[in-house]
């Protein structure tokens, strides 16, 4: 690298060569600084960020089908009517049968949340490399180190969030599967894919709309604490306690940011497939029979399933991440 070639070549001090002198100990320094700042490799993004989706999908897809089935529901949520709400045509049935109904569309959940997550997790930092390698000294000059840095990761993110939406069938499957599987009773994957392809994308823009200030929220928070408050040059170099910290500013904006926004989005994916609806209908329709309100609708357990559920996948993907790219090097 530069910084070993400087290191084994110095210059010699005399008074014909200062400025030659002048000019590698700016050089130096200047590769000591980011120097640690090496990415990580595409092998390690790739089985990092999939460990992370599978451990997920494991632990917290049951918490997930409650969510999404409380946001869908548009009636008050009572002691009354909770288990049929939760637990659809089990309601009345026995504890184990119960538990089962909150794994609907495991098959379109894993290839959904997979998916999702290598693509997320382990696209971001290749995002960011190729920002940083075009436009990180303008940022850097314009913003400061450390938060020229931060934006980076941030706006990577959002970029990826963004991107996300050519995942979206898949997550419509999901939570179609999840809220309403009467829509996919007698239809295959393939049918649903040659017929459907349209509806599928149903909520695109909304998709969008929530995913871009989400993610910059999930990444920016992150590397601000990384960057802040532990002062890491190479993020690669943190620990599962820093990660873990890290994760939690993340999650906790990217929740904040994209609720009212999730809500419109799950309540147009939840619909039949003949019966679409415009997101500013349902906005509108949402706001005069349910009250503004109601754009917080499963914000409680979707902070109690989606804040574990993201600090969890964002602190094993970027811990393995490190972790294989070390076995990898």
């Amino acid at each position: 690298s530069v910084y070993e070639e400087l290191m084994s070549n110095p210059p010699q001090p005399h008074p014909g060569n200062l400025h030659a002198l002048m000019g590698r100990h700016i050089s130096l320094a200047a590769c000591s600084k980011f120097e640690g700042k090496k990415s990580s490799s595409k092998t390690a993004n790739l089985l990092g960020s999939a460990v992370a989706g599978i451990s997920e999908l494991i632990l917290f897809h049951p918490i997930d089908t409650i969510a999404k089935r409380m946001m869908t529901n548009q009636s008050d949520l009572t002691l009354s009517n909770a288990s049929a709400v939760i637990f659809k045509d089990a309601a009345g049935k026995g504890v184990v049968e119960k538990w089962l109904s909150l794994f609907p569309g495991l098959g379109f959940a894993a290839a959904y949340k997979v998916t999702q997550r290598i693509y997320k997790f382990g696209g971001q930092p290749i995002v960011n490399d190729l920002m940083d390698n075009h436009l990180g000294h303008w940022f850097r000059q314009k913003l400061g180190d450390k938060n020229g840095q931060t934006f980076m990761h941030a706006f990577s993110g959002s970029l990826i969030g963004v991107g996300e939406v050519l995942l979206l069938p898949l997550d419509v499957l999901k939570i179609k599967r999840q809220t309403n599987p009467e829509a996919l009773k007698g239809r295959n994957l393939v049918s649903l894919f040659t017929t459907q392809y349209r509806e599928l994308y149903r909520g695109a823009g909304w998709t969008a709309a929530r995913n871009a200030p989400g993610s910059f929220a999930l990444f920016g928070g992150s590397a601000f604490v990384k960057e802040t408050i532990f002062e890491l040059k190479d993020h690669r170099k943190a620990t599962v306690f820093q990660n873990f910290c890290a994760s939690i500013a993340g999650a906790t904006l990217s929740i904040a940011v994209a609720q009212p926004l999730d809500v419109i989005k799950t309540r147009i994916q939840q619909r039949g497939f003949d019966s679409p609806e415009k997101g500013t209908t349902i906005l509108r329709n949402l706001i005069q029979k349910e009250g503004a309100a109601a754009l917080l609708k499963g914000l409680t357990p979707k902070i109690i399933s989606v804040g574990p559920k993201l600090v969890f996948s964002m602190t094993v993907a970027q811990s393995m991440i490190s972790w294989f790219d070390e076995r990898f090097r």
